[in-house]
C-alpha cells in the first residue's frame, strides 16, 4: 500500500471538515424555530417516563406537577441562589383573564409553559417571549359552580408524548395536542351524574396511564381513582376508596376488607362514604408503586355515617396501588374514623432518609390533622408522627401508628372547637423537600371553627343552619354555633422529618399562603396571602428578597432553564375555599403568571384597589325575620359570601358591603340572575320569595348590628 502524500491527506481532512460544517449548517437551518408548532411537537413529544426520570437528575425542565415522580418540588438549579437572589427581577407577566382562584403549578419543557386558570382553562405560553401560544376552554357550565365546595379551581395539567392532559371542573378528562391545543380525546370520569362530583386536581401520568381522582365528599359521593390510556383514553382500571352497597358484590378484596370497618346501620353507601382522592399522588418506579391520599368521610359526622364506630377504611389514608392494574397493595390510615374533615389529600413527598442511622425509603406527609408523618413506602409501616401545630383531638400516636384520642375528639352533642379545624393545619398547598438541608418546607395555618353533630340529619335533607345544606352539602354537622376561642394564623415552617421538629419558622399575615419551591441555590420560594412573592434562605429562614404580586398567592412556583438561563414562575389568583369570602390584600386583579430571572426589568401590571364600599343601609326588613334569615343564609350563602359586614369578601363580594339597591332586589339575582354566567347558582326551586325576604332581613340586620354608633 502506497503512503498517502501529506498534501493529499491534508486536503482530504479539509474536505471532511467542510462537509461536516455544511451538514451542520443545513441541520441548523432546518431546526424548527423555538416556540413553533414543530418545536413544541418535538419538545413535548419527548416527555415520557424516561424523560421525567432523567430530568430529575438535573431538573432543567419542570415536566410534571411536583417536578418529579417523588413530588419533591426541589430543583437542582443554582444560577439563582442565596448570594444573588436580590437581583431577581420580572421578565414578563401574563394575564390569565380569570377572577377566581388560581392553584396551578406551571409546567415548562424547553421554554414552553402550560398552566391552568379557574374554570379549567388551559394556557400555553412561550417563556422566551411571554406571549400566548394557544388557550383551551373546556366550556364548563358556569351554573355548575355550586357543585364544588372550594372554588372553581384547577391545579394544573400533565404532559406525555406530545399531549397535554387537563381534568375539567365538571369531571371530564381531556387530552390536547401540545402544539395546537386541539382536542385529541375526551372522557367522562364521573360514574353517576346524579351526584355532585367535580375535579380540581392535576392529572399524573404513570407508565403511560393518566391518573385522576374526583372531589365531592361534602356532597355525598363515593370516592375513586381512575387510570386511562394516555394514547387512546381507554379506561384501564378504577379503584374505589371506600366500599359500596354491601348487598351487592364488592369490586375486590380490598373493598370487602374495608366494609368490615363500617357499620351498615348508617347505610354509608347512600351518602357515598366520601374518601375522594382529589389531589395527592406520587410514584416510585423502582418499587412499581403509586401512592394516593384519600379524603374525608361523607358525611363528616361518623355518628351518622357509621353509628357503631369503626375505622371506616380507606378514609383519610395513604394507599399504595399497583399502577399497572390498580390493585391495592397496602395502606396506612392517618385518621381512623375521621370525624372532622381531616383529609389526607395534602401533597406527599417520597424521600430517602436515615432513621436510627439506617437508610429508609419513606413518604413524608403533613395532612390536615396537624401531625407530620414518616411512613415506610415499601410496606406502609408507621415510623413516626409528631404534631407541627397545636392539636387538641389527639395527644400523639402510639407505637402502632394509631392516634391517642382526647376526650373532646368524639364529644359532638355540643359545640366544641377541634384544633386544627376542617380548614386543616395544612391544606392542598404544596410543600417541598430539600435533601441537602434535610428539611421539608410547608405552609401551616389555623382557621378556627367549632363543630357540633346534627342529630336530625338526613341524607340530602335541607336543614336551615347546616352549612350549604341547600346547595347539596351533607355534613351532618353544624359549624360555629358558638364562636371559636383560638386565633387564625399562617406560617412557613421548615421541618426536620428525622428529628420531627421545626428548624425555623416564619410568621405570616394571614392563613392560606401558597405552596413552596426549594432549590440547590439554598432558597425557598413562596407566595403569600397578603400579595407577596418571597425568597428565603433555606438553611436559616432569613428573608432575602420579595416582590408584590397585587393579590394573594395560593399556588406553588416552578423553576427551570431556558437556553441556559434559570427562570422562576408563579401563577397568582386569590381564591380557594378560604379565599371565596376572605382576603388579606387591598388590591385585586386578574389571574396572572409572573416570570422572574436575574436582571429582569419588566414593568409589573397595574392592580386596582378593592372597593369595599360602605355597610349596606336603608333596606327595609322585619326584625322578626332575622333568626330564620340567619339559618337560611348559613344553609345557602355563607361559605361563598361570608358573614355580612364582618368578613371583607374574597373573590366573591361580601353582601354586607353591596349597594342597597342590590339587596333590595335580591330576588332578581337569586332566581336566574345575571351572576349565573360567573358561577352563581340559580336558587329557583331551592328558595321561595319569602325565604329571600328573610335572608335580606339577616343581611341588613347584621349590618345594622355591627355599624359603629355615632
Amino acid at each position: 500500500m502506497k503512503p498517502i502524500p501529506l498534501a493529499a491527506a491534508s486536503c482530504r481532512v479539509l474536505l471532511s471538515l467542510l462537509s461536516a460544517l455544511m451538514l451542520a449548517g443545513t441541520a441548523q437551518a432546518q431546526a424548527p424555530a423555538k416556540g413553533s408548532p414543530q418545536h413544541i411537537k418535538a419538545a413535548v413529544g419527548k416527555v415520557d417516563g424516561a424523560f421525567i426520570r432523567g430530568n430529575a437528575r438535573q431538573t432543567h425542565d419542570w415536566p410534571s406537577h411536583g417536578l418529579d415522580y417523588a413530588e419533591t418540588r426541589h430543583s437542582k438549579l443554582n444560577q439563582i441562589n442565596a448570594g444573588n437572589v436580590k437581583e431577581l427581577g420580572l421578565v414578563w407577566s401574563y394575564n390569565l383573564e380569570s377572577t377566581r382562584g388560581v392553584e396551578a403549578t406551571p409546567l415548562v419543557v424547553d421554554g414552553i409553559m402550560y398552566v391552568t386558570a379557574s374554570w379549567s382553562v388551559v394556557h400555553a405560553v412561550d417563556v422566551r417571549t411571554g406571549q400566548r401560544l394557544w388557550t383551551f376552554d373546556p366550556q364548563v357550565p358556569r351554573e355548575a359552580g355550586y357543585k364544588g365546595c372550594c372554588d372553581v379551581v384547577n391545579r394544573g395539567v400533565a404532559l406525555y408524548e406530545g399531549k397535554v392532559f387537563v381534568a375539567s371542573y365538571d369531571g371530564r378528562l381531556i387530552a390536547l395536542d401540545a402544539a395546537s391545543g386541539a382536542k385529541v380525546w375526551e372522557k367522562d370520569t364521573i360514574i353517576d351524574r346524579r351526584f355532585s362530583y367535580t375535579i380540581t386536581g392535576a392529572p399524573r401520568v404513570f407508565k403511560g396511564k393518566v391518573i385522576i381522582g374526583n372531589g365531592g365528599a361534602e356532597y355525598g359521593v363515593r370516592g375513586y381513582i381512575t387510570a386511562y390510556d394516555a394514547r387512546t383514553g381507554d379506561q384501564k382500571w378504577r379503584w374505589f376508596t371506600v366500599p359500596g352497597d354491601p348487598s351487592k358484590p364488592f369490586e375486590d378484596e380490598s373493598m370487602a376488607r374495608a366494609a368490615k370497618t363500617w357499620d351498615p346501620a348508617g347505610k354509608w353507601w347512600e351518602a357515598g362514604g366520601g374518601g375522594t382522592a382529589w389531589d395527592a399522588m406520587a410514584f416510585d418506579p423502582e418499587l412499581n408503586l403509586m401512592y394516593v391520599g384519600t379524603g374525608n368521610g361523607s358525611p363528616w359526622a361518623r355518628s351518622k355515617r357509621s353509628p357503631a364506630g369503626g375505622d371506616n377504611l380507606y378514609l383519610a389514608s395513604i394507599v399504595a396501588l399497583n399502577p399497572d392494574t390498580g390493585k391495592y397493595v397496602w395502606h396506612y390510615q392517618e385518621t381512623p374514623g375521621d370525624n372532622w374533615d381531616f383529609t389526607s389529600t395534602q401533597p406527599m413527598i417520597l424521600a430517602d432518609i436515615k432513621v436510627d442511622n439506617k437508610p429508609r425509603k419513606v413518604i413524608l406527609h403533613a395532612p390536615k390533622n396537624g401531625f407530620f408523618f414518616v411512613i415506610d413506602r415499601t410496606n406502609g409501616k408507621f415510623i413516626s408522627a409528631k404534631n407541627f401545630v397545636d392539636v387538641n383531638w389527639a395527644s400523639g400516636y402510639d407505637k402502632n401508628g394509631r392516634p391517642i384520642e382526647t376526650a373532646i375528639a368524639r364529644t359532638a352533642d355540643r359545640p366544641r372547637e377541634i384544633i386544627p379545624s376542617a380548614f386543616g393545619a395544612r391544606n392542598w398547598h404544596s410543600m417541598s423537600y430539600n435533601p441537602a438541608t434535610g428539611l421539608a418546607y410547608m405552609p401551616v395555618q389555623s382557621v378556627p371553627l367549632t363543630l357540633m353533630d346534627n342529630k336530625d340529619w338526613k341524607f340530602n335533607g335541607v336543614r336551615p343552619g347546616e352549612p350549604h345544606s341547600n346547595m347539596g352539602w351533607n355534613l351532618a354537622t353544624f359549624a360555629n354555633v358558638e364562636p371559636p376561642a383560638s386565633k387564625p394564623f399562617g406560617r412557613l415552617v421548615a421541618w426536620d422529618p428525622v428529628k420531627q421538629e421545626a428548624r425555623w419558622t416564619q410568621e405570616q399575615i394571614s392563613p392560606w399562603n401558597g405552596g413552596t419551591l426549594t432549590t440547590a441555590g439554598n432558597l425557598v420560594f413562596q407566595g403569600t396571602a397578603d400579595g407577596r412573592f418571597i425568597a428565603y434562605n433555606a438553611t436559616t429562614g432569613d428573608k432575602l428578597w420579595e416582590t408584590p404580586t397585587g393579590t394573594g398567592v395560593i399556588a406553588a412556583p416552578s423553576t427551570y432553564l431556558v437556553d441556559g438561563k434559570q427562570y422562576v414562575s408563579i401563577a397568582v389568583g386569590w381564591g380557594g375555599v378560604y379565599g371565596l369570602a376572605q382576603r388579606a390584600t387591598d388590591r385585586q386583579g386578574p389571574g396572572t403568571v409572573y416570570t422572574f430571572a436575574i436582571g429582569g426589568k419588566a414593568q409589573a401590571p397595574a392592580f386596582v384597589k378593592v372597593q369595599l364600599g360602605k355597610l349596606v343601609a336603608g333596606v327595609k326588613y322585619d326584625p322578626a325575620h332575622v333568626p330564620e334569615g340567619t339559618a337560611l343564609y348559613v344553609s345557602n350563602c355563607v361559605f361563598c359570601h361570608g358573614v355580612p359586614g364582618v368578613d371583607r369578601g374574597g373573590n366573591i363580594p361580601n353582601l354586607g358591603y353591596m349597594d342597597a339597591a342590590f339587596i333590595d332586589n335580591l330576588d332578581r339575582f337569586v332566581f336566574k340572575g345575571p351572576a349565573m354566567a360567573r358561577g352563581m347558582p340559580d336558587f329557583t326551586g331551592k328558595l321561595s320569595p319569602d325565604d329571600v325576604q328573610k335572608i335580606k332581613a339577616f343581611i341588613q340586620g347584621t349590618a345594622d348590628a355591627i355599624r359603629p354608633k355615632e
